[in-house]
C-alpha cells in the first residue's frame, strides 16, 4: 500500500513507518542488456549467457547498479508526495548487494521511513531504507538509504 502526504509536517510525523511492498517485477536479459548499453559495463557475467551458465552463479545476474536503479521504480510505488511542486533524488548514505539478482528473477523493493527533516516550510528530505528481495531468496539483492528532496505547492496545482 502506498503512503501518500502532502506537506513535510505528515511526512515528519510518519518517520518509522513501513512501506510497501511494491508490485514485483521480472529482471530479463533485455533489461541486463540494455543496462550493459546504457553504461557501457558489458562484463560476461551479465551479458553472456552461455558463458554465464559455466560461472559462478549458473546464469547471468544484473549489475548491482541496474539493481540499485530499480529501487527509483519502485519507490514512488510505495511512497508519494502530493501536492508536489518538484522531487529529487538526494543520494545515498549506505548501498549494499547482499546476494546476485540472477536473470530472470522476481524483485520488490519494501522500505522503512527512517528520517525526514523539514528544510523549510515547504520542503523536507528524506531517508527511506530499502530493501530489494529476490522471489525465493534468503537475502536482499540490495539494501540502500536513499535521500529524498520535496518541494510543495503554496496553493492548488496550476
Amino acid at each position: 500500500m502506498r503512503f501518500t502526504f502532502g506537506s513535510p509536517a505528515e511526512v515528519v510525523a510518519a518517520v518509522g513507518r513501513l512501506l510497501g511492498p511494491s508490485d514485483w517485477l521480472t529482471v530479463d536479459q533485455v533489461r541486463i542488456d540494455l543496462f550493459a548499453e546504457a553504461t557501457g559495463d558489458h562484463q560476461w557475467l551479465h551479458v553472456d549467457p552461455v558463458r554465464a551458465a559455466a560461472g559462478p552463479f549458473g546464469r547471468t545476474i544484473a549489475h548491482g547498479f541496474l539493481t540499485l536503479s530499480l529501487l527509483n521504480k519502485f519507490l514512488p510505488e510505495m511512497f508519494w508526495p502530493e501536492n508536489l511542486d518538484w522531487g529529487v533524488n538526494y543520494g545515498l548514505d549506505r548501498v549494499r548487494f547482499p546476494a546476485p539478482v540472477p536473470v530472470g528473477a522476481r524483485i520488490r523493493a519494501a522500505g522503512e521511513l527512517v528520517e525526514a527533516r523539514p528544510l523549510g516550510p515547504l520542503s523536507v528530505q528524506t531517508m527511506v531504507r530499502m530493501t530489494m528481495e529476490i522471489e525465493g531468496g534468503t537475502k536482499p539483492g540490495c539494501v540502500a538509504d536513499t535521500l529524498q528532496r520535496y518541494a510543495f505547492r503554496t496553493g492548488p496545482p496550476s
